[in-house]
Parts: structure tokens; C-alpha cells; sequence
């Protein structure tokens, strides 16, 4: 086989990158580090040098998602034009759908089974979850402060609850279960008015 020549540094992402478009054709378990490696095209050696096995190949794939959903909702709270705290809410509920809409199989090892149960975290992956649900949190604070989300409760706690409720939502739609997506918009409206109307007592 001939390989190709990859400067220093392009190759695990673009190893990253190839092992999620395989995973997407053909699900995880259509994902070898020797497949990966014939797709990239470079010798079955060559991912081992940046994975130490298909578990930190899956790892390295969750933690991409992670911070393109960081990178998310940094963006929408930071964004200056969002001066309505009702419509930052809206807007980020709606963005984390779609993520995990368009994403389904990196969604998956973000929050699934596969790595949290099944196999072992890496530390970079434990430090980039944990960040995602502070900055979460950080967001959740902001909407109670602005009187958008009830205060009765931490903003930890009302973090928790309120990503359980999404998170249950984008499963849902993941899996095709009771949830169609052309019904997906008037559905995540549904959540926003149920998240942001509860009692405060």
C-alpha cells in the first residue's frame, strides 16, 4: 500500500476526522485502526502513534464534539446582539438540537454508553465534559438572573434538570422514538415554554 506523507501535527486530526465519517457510514463497530488507517492512507502503524487503541480513537471523537458544542454556546452567550435573555434561551435549546440532529453518531459517544460504560474516558475527555456542563451551568445562572428560568432552585440543580430534559429530547429524536423531525421545531418550542414557565413555588 502506498501511504501518504503528513506533515507534523496533520495527522490526528485528520485520523480524527476519517474514524468519524466511518463511523457515520458504518457505526462504531464498522471502526478499525486498521480500516482507519488503509482510509487515511497511511501505514497500520501510523494511528498508533497518536491513539493508543479504539477507545482513545472514540475519546478524541467525543471531545471534537464537545468543543464544537463549547464553542456553541460560547458564542451564543458572548453574542452582543443578544440582548433578549428570553431569546438567548430559545435560541441555544434550539442549537443544542440540531446538534445532536445533525450529529447523531459523535452525540452518541459524547453521552453515550459506549465510553462512559463501556469503555474508559480519557482525562482530556473527563476535563472537556466537565467544562461543557459548567458552562451550561454558567448560562442556566444568567436566565434566572434575568428572571427567564426559576430560581427556586441552584443553578446546578436547574442545570441538571433542564439538560436531563434536553438531553431526553435529542435522544428521542436520535433514536426515532415517538419524536418525528419535521414536528422537531414546534417540539423544542414545547421545552423552552415548559423549562421557563415552571411555578416558582
Amino acid at each position: 500500500m502506498t501511504t501518504k506523507p503528513y506533515h507534523h501535527g496533520e495527522l490526528r486530526p485528520a485520523l480524527v476526522n476519517a474514524a468519524n465519517a466511518i463511523i457515520r457510514e458504518s457505526g462504531i463497530e464498522g471502526l478499525s485502526m486498521r480500516r482507519l488507517a488503509d482510509q487515511v492512507g497511511v501505514s497500520r502503524t501510523a494511528p498508533y502513534h497518536h491513539f493508543k487503541d479504539k477507545n482513545a480513537l472514540l475519546c478524541a471523537i467525543a471531545e471534537m464534539g464537545f468543543k464544537e458544542q463549547n464553542s456553541m454556546t460560547r458564542e451564543i452567550l458572548d453574542d452582543p446582539e443578544n440582548g433578549n435573555s428570553q431569546a438567548v434561551f430559545n435560541r441555544w435549546v434550539r442549537a443544542y438540537i440540531r446538534f445532536a440532529h445533525e450529529n447523531p453518531e459523535t452525540y452518541d459517544l459524547m453521552y453515550g454508553r459506549e465510553i462512559w460504560k463501556g469503555g474508559t474516558p480519557t482525562p482530556s475527555l473527563q476535563q472537556i465534559s466537565k467544562a461543557s456542563f459548567r458552562l451550561w451551568v454558567e448560562l442556566v445562572a444568567k436566565m434566572q438572573a434575568h428572571g427567564v428560568l426559576p430560581d427556586r432552585h441552584s443553578a446546578l440543580r436547574t442545570g441538571q434538570a433542564s439538560w436531563a430534559a434536553l438531553h431526553g429530547m435529542a435522544r428521542l429524536l436520535i433514536d426515532g422514538i415517538y419524536i418525528e423531525r419535521e414536528d422537531l421545531e414546534e417540539i423544542a418550542e414545547t421545552v423552552v415554554d415548559l423549562l421557563t414557565r415552571a411555578p416558582a413555588d
